[in-house]
């Protein structure tokens, strides 16, 4: 994948490609992840390690589904409240905080969890590893004044 991926990594970084990614891309890329098994999103064969996150609407209560990329540290997952650099926090940051239960979409794999928030010093021993599977955060970092939040997945017991 090495030149498709390349090419769809840095196009998602910059400004258009961002926009046409949370403009477009978020709003289908579950459904095209999950009818698929987690073989496709809307840009094709996944560039990056991809997981659906759902939540609970904070204020709806109904259900919220997003595609995030992830780092998969032990028997955890790792995401990234990035929203793209915007200068606000997206929602799912904000479901999770109200109610950390959730659940993790990895291929056809569907497990429930609890999200917690890593403190910064936490964020700083992992963010390398982030970005090198992501590299996209680099830039989006880099667009916003805001603290970027980093939760870690954890499946709950059965």
């Amino acid at each position: 994948m090495g030149a498709y991926s390349d090419l769809v990594n840095r196009f998602s970084a910059t400004p258009v490609g961002s926009w046409l990614a949370r403009n477009t891309a978020a709003r289908i890329d579950p459904w095209v992840y999950r009818v698929t098994d987690g073989r496709f999103t809307a840009t094709g064969k996944p560039t990056i390690p991809q997981l659906t996150l759902t939540t609970r609407g904070r204020k709806s209560g109904q259900r919220r589904d997003v595609q995030l990329g992830y780092l998969a540290d032990g028997d955890t997952w790792l995401v990234v409240a990035s929203n793209f650099g915007q200068e606000h926090h997206p929602a799912w940051r904000y479901n999770l905080e109200a109610d950390p239960r959730c659940v993790v979409r990895v291929g056809r794999t569907v497990t429930a969890a609890e999200a917690v928030a890593l403190t910064d010093d936490e964020k700083a021993e992992v963010w390398d590893g982030l970005c090198e599977v992501v590299p996209q955060f680099r830039t989006y970092v880099e667009r916003t004044d805001r603290n970027i939040r980093v939760f870690r997945l954890r499946p709950m017991p059965a």
